[in-house]
């Protein structure tokens, strides 16, 4: 079926990554909040510009090399995720001075205190103070006197601007159930809101609650008092989204091609060509109910290969067998055979890659390029 094609390689379903753009930008906008999506899993201005012609008008990014890469194809109004610190300023107001309008964020009042002493040529600088609503990264805590420090800091800067406030809920991913993850959007919202509010209350501007995370931004109930919603993995999916329940795994758009390299009949299992840097050795699915090890597998047509996962990787090498150790019918899969990895996690499977093939009714359509490094 893509038989010209080495291995491993990504392989991309536009029909797949169409509906899931499509789903998830009804979602926000039926709440009533914009819709900022994160391209930090896709990095590609293909897949951006999908988003765009479904009213996608700003972005979220989290590398100053994917900043770039975009602004240099006409993106602007970015929000740049990782906490700012001075050695990685010129680099933006150098995008912004062409016009780019990318934002940073913060979350301690020493970062605030450097950027405000900085010397910046170009336009106000956009800043964004993150705010902890699950003790899962980084941000600063709820009801902390620290944020409105931080806030004054900000505000007082007269080459910064306050843009408003972020929060990403993380501990939606540890979630056991749906309901889970719906109180977890609602805790995500109310404190991010909340603390925009006490900014607000101190008589400095706070425009923007921007928050998000796949899960929430998909299940959360309501945005009241929200701004905007940031989004990435729905884009793509992966096996952990769909041991979630937030999508199901023929929603999951982009899936390893993989090459059935050897048998190891003592050992009960198949060997592939992709190992772990073709798949990331991420284990996130390890903490779920079921754990699909580095990736569950489909045919080359589409259909699920009942009952394997690749249970273990070394470098080059993957290891396929039984999910309840049954024997494997090696004799299904001769040395030779295609199969396609569903990761479990997209973002950092994609990372390997430069670029994916795009398929559709079974055939190679085109090749999109992405950006990768910092």
């Amino acid at each position: 079926m893509f038989a010209d094609l080495e291995t491993p390689c990504l392989l991309l379903d536009r029909s797949i990554l169409q509906a899931n753009l499509v789903e998830m930008a009804g979602r926000i906008a039926a709440k009533g909040a914009k819709f900022r999506p994160h391209l930090k899993t896709a990095k590609s201005i293909d897949v951006a510009r999908a988003a765009a012609a479904l009213g996608a008008d700003r972005w979220t990014v989290s590398t100053l090399k994917e900043a770039e890469y975009f602004a240099g194809h006409g993106l602007t109004d970015m929000l740049y995720t990782l906490s700012i610190v001075p050695q990685k300023v010129e680099r933006i107001m150098r995008l912004n001075r062409a016009g780019a309008d990318i934002a940073v964020c913060l979350d301690t009042l020493d970062g605030a205190k450097a950027l405000a002493e900085m010397n910046l040529e170009g336009p106000g600088l956009r800043v964004f103070l993150e705010i902890d609503v699950d003790h899962h990264r980084t941000g600063l805590q709820p009801g902390d006197g620290r944020i409105l420090d931080v806030a004054r800091s900000v505000a007082a800067a007269p080459h910064l601007i306050l843009a408003g406030v972020m929060a990403h809920g993380g501990d939606s991913y540890s979630a056991k159930d749906m309901a889970g993850i719906v109180a977890m959007a609602e805790q995500e919202r109310r404190i991010t809101v909340a603390a925009a509010e006490a900014i607000r209350a101190e008589g400095i501007p706070c425009p923007i609650v921007s928050v998000g995370s796949s899960p929430t931004a998909r299940e959360g109930l309501t945005l009241d008092g929200v701004s905007e919603v940031r989004a990435g993995v729905y884009m793509f999916q992966d096996v952990f989204q769909a041991n979630l329940g937030v999508c199901r795994l023929d929603d999951i758009a982009m899936t390893v091609l993989t090459t059935v390299v050897s048998h190891a009949p003592h050992l009960n299992r198949l060997i592939i060509d992709a190992g772990g840097l073709a798949l990331s050795k991420d284990r996130s699915c390890a903490i779920q109910a079921n754990d699909c090890g580095y990736g569950l597998l489909w045919h080359e047509d589409g259909t699920l290969a009942e009952g394997l996962h690749v249970k273990g990787v070394s470098q080059e090498h993957g290891y396929v067998t039984s999910l309840d150790g049954s024997p494997v019918d090696l004799k299904a899969y001769p040395v030779g055979s295609r199969l396609r990895v569903l990761p479990n996690h997209a973002c950092m499977t994609a990372a390997a890659y430069d670029g994916y093939h795009m398929i559709g009714n079974g055939a190679v359509t085109g090749w999109w390029p992405r950006v990768n490094g910092w």
